[in-house]
């Protein structure tokens, strides 16, 4: 049996420069970033509520205000705007590629506090086997109505847990039930989680924390540089790169290295399973 790996990506900022807000949502309100996040910010601390509902709610409202109509299909064609990082186009399939050479099946997986719509749009939504982001509730005109679903920095870890579990659906409450560690399709060991902030210690943590690896990305000369670097010499996450997807560097570097550990901690394992088996 092939040794399945799962590479878990954050999206803004680790694989696109931006908000993806920035691309199509901001320029059809003719809103500046900055203002649109600081609104956000301002009705958060007003109302306690989480941020992510925040800009959620008000990206309905505000197009409302202006008497512009936004849909889910006007989402969704926004993605396709949304810029992403040197190399992620081809990003995926070298990867493949490359598991496919050493015998590991790798699958890519998006856990984000964006739009799953926004994401749908891009030209890379047809790499993910599963894409966990908000998203809303839409009335018979296509129109949103309610966030169906909020991801924020803490509960990004539930979906960690479904790709360990296997039980992807967001609506399947199984998650929560007891299932041993031998029988779960994608063990902690295998998982690759690649991020940019705050937001992403969690997941990284858990990950490191249960074996497996975490990948802090950054742009050079950014304030999320010096950051990562701390989270590394504080040993909170495992490796940082810039974030360039190109071929041949150093985040490709990285991540081949640890499918390569991760093939032969799995066929040590084997080997051991084996010897124990035999008379």
């Amino acid at each position: 049996m092939k040794t399945k790996v799962a590479l878990i990506y954050d999206f803004d900022k680790t694989l696109s420069p931006n908000d993806m807000q920035a691309y199509g949502y901001m320029q059809r309100i003719n809103m500046p970033e900055d203002e649109f996040w600081g609104m956000c910010a301002e009705f958060t601390k007003k109302h306690q509520v989480d941020n992510i509902l925040s800009y959620m709610y008000l990206m309905i409202r505000t197009y409302k205000e202006k008497g512009i109509k936004l849909t889910r299909d006007f989402l969704v064609e926004s993605g396709k705007s949304v810029e992403l990082y040197e190399g992620v186009e081809t990003w995926f399939e070298r990867i493949n590629d490359f598991g496919k050479s050493i015998g590991v099946e790798v699958e890519h997986y998006v856990v984000s506090s964006g739009l799953k719509e926004i994401i749908e749009g891009t030209s890379i939504s047809k790499f993910f086997k599963e894409i966990y982001a908000g998203y809303f509730v839409y009335d018979d005109d296509g129109n949103p109505i309610w966030p169906a679903l909020a991801i924020n920095y803490t509960n990004k870890t539930q979906y960690i847990y479904r790709i360990n579990k296997g039980i992807l659906n967001v609506t399947d409450n199984s998650v929560n039930d007891r299932m041993s560690h031998d029988k779960r399709p994608v063990p902690f060991k295998n998982m690759i989680y690649i991020g940019d902030s705050t937001t992403d210690i969690p997941c990284m943590r858990l990950i490191s924390k249960s074996g497996g690896y975490s990948v802090g990305v950054y742009q050079k000369g950014e304030k999320n540089e010096e950051f990562l670097h701390n989270l590394l010499k504080d040993n909170r996450v495992d490796f940082i790169a810039p974030a360039v997807y190109t071929k041949d560097s150093e985040l490709e570097n990285v991540v081949k290295e640890i499918i390569k550990a991760i093939k032969s901690t799995y066929a040590l394992k084997q080997l051991n399973e084996k010897q124990k088996r035999a008379k």
